[in-house]
C-alpha cells in the first residue's frame, strides 16, 4: 500500500427484508432494510491488471450478504449492521468496512432510522 491510500468499492442501495425490531408484531413478518456499503482496499494491481483476481468480488461478497441479511432474525439495527460488517471484513482484500444500514418507516414522522457502523482489519486505516 502506498502511502497509506486505499480505493473504495461501494454497494448502494441494497434492499433486503429481515426480521428486526423488537415489537411483537416485528418479529412476526419480514421487514425492508436498506445497506449501504463502502469497503477500503488496495486496488492498485486490479487497477493495471484488469482482472477479478486482483480485488473484491462484489457480486460474490453482496451473495453472501443477502443470504446472512435475509436469513437472521436480529432486535437491533446496530447487531444487523456489525453482523454485516464482519462479514465484509472476511473478504481478504477489504482492509476497512462502513455499513450504514437503514430501517425505513420505523419511526412515526421520519422517513427512515438508521446506523453506521466502521471495521476495520490491523493496518486498515
Amino acid at each position: 500500500m502506498e502511502g497509506g491510500i486505499l480505493e473504495k468499492i461501494y454497494i448502494k442501495g441494497l434492499l433486503l427484508r429481515t426480521i428486526i425490531g423488537t415489537n411483537d408484531n416485528e418479529r412476526v413478518e419480514k421487514q425492508d432494510v436498506l445497506i449501504d456499503i463502502t469497503l477500503w482496499a488496495d486496488l492498485k494491481k486490479a487497477m493495471e491488471s484488469d482482472s477479478i483476481d486482483d480485488t473484491i468480488n462484489y457480486k460474490k461478497l453482496k451473495k453472501k450478504i443477502i443470504k446472512k441479511v435475509e436469513s437472521s432474525s436480529f432486535y437491533l439495527i446496530e447487531a444487523l449492521a456489525n453482523k454485516v460488517a464482519k462479514l465484509c471484513l472476511e473478504e481478504e482484500k477489504v482492509l476497512k468496512v462502513k455499513v450504514r444500514l437503514e430501517k425505513p418507516g420505523a419511526l412515526r414522522f421520519a422517513k427512515t432510522v438508521g446506523v453506521e457502523v466502521v471495521l476495520k482489519k490491523e493496518g486498515g486505516e
